[in-house]
C-alpha cells in the first residue's frame, strides 16, 4: 500500500509540473476573445488544483492580466493603478475586460461602417488615395455632381475649368500714369 501510494504522490506531482509549465506559458491568443482565454485559464487552474496546487485568485488575476494581447495594455495598466489586486475577484476582472473588449469591437465596427465605395467598387477608405490636397490624384473620382467654383459648371473643378485660361484681368491707362498692366489667370 506503501509503495502504491508513494506512486501516486510522484505521478501527482509530476503532472502539477507539467501543469505549472504550461499554466505559466499560457498566453492570450491573437483574435481570441475574453470569454474563451479565461475559459482555457480556468481550466488550466481547476485541474492544478485537483492535482493539490493552492490556486488562489490572485495568483489568477496576475496571470491574466500578464498574458493578455497587447491592445489590453492600457486596459491592464489602470486596473493595475486603479484596483488593489489582492481583493480583485476573478469574476470582477473577467466583467471589466469583456466591457473593454465590447468597446473594441464597437469601435472597430464603426471604422468599417464609414468605409465608403465609388460606383466603380474601388474603396475609398482610408489610404486609398495617393498623395496630398483636394483631390488632384483622385482619378477614378465621379466628378458628375461636382461643381466649378470659377464657371458654376458641372463635371470638372475650379482648376480643371475651360474658361479658366480664356479670362484676362486688363487694367486702363491712366491719362497721368503712363503704364499699362495685364495678366492672365
Amino acid at each position: 500500500m506503501k509503495k502504491k501510494f508513494e506512486g501516486n504522490a510522484r505521478v501527482k506531482r509530476s503532472h502539477l509540473q507539467a501543469l505549472r509549465r504550461e499554466f505559466e506559458t499560457l498566453e492570450m491568443r491573437s483574435g481570441e476573445g475574453v470569454t474563451e482565454y479565461f475559459f482555457r485559464v480556468m481550466t488550466m487552474a481547476n485541474k492544478m488544483q485537483i492535482y493539490g496546487e493552492d490556486m488562489q485568485d490572485v495568483k489568477v488575476v496576475e496571470k491574466i492580466l500578464r498574458s493578455l494581447t497587447e491592445k489590453f495594455n492600457y486596459v491592464v495598466c489602470s486596473i493595475e493603478e486603479l484596483k488593489d489586486i489582492d481583493v480583485l475577484t476573478i469574476d470582477e476582472l473577467k466583467s471589466s475586460l469583456i466591457v473593454h473588449e465590447q468597446k473594441f469591437q464597437r469601435r472597430n465596427g464603426e471604422e468599417q461602417s464609414l468605409k465608403v465605395t465609388s460606383e466603380g467598387g474601388r474603396s475609398h477608405g482610408r489610404g486609398t488615395y495617393r498623395g496630398r490636397g483636394r483631390g488632384r490624384g483622385r482619378a477614378d473620382f465621379n466628378k458628375a455632381t461636382v461643381e466649378c467654383y470659377r464657371c458654376h459648371q458641372l463635371r470638372h473643378f475650379w482648376y480643371e475649368c475651360p474658361s479658366r485660361n480664356k479670362e484676362a484681368n486688363y487694367a486702363q491707362l491712366d491719362e497721368e500714369e503712363e503704364m499699362f498692366l495685364m495678366s492672365y489667370v
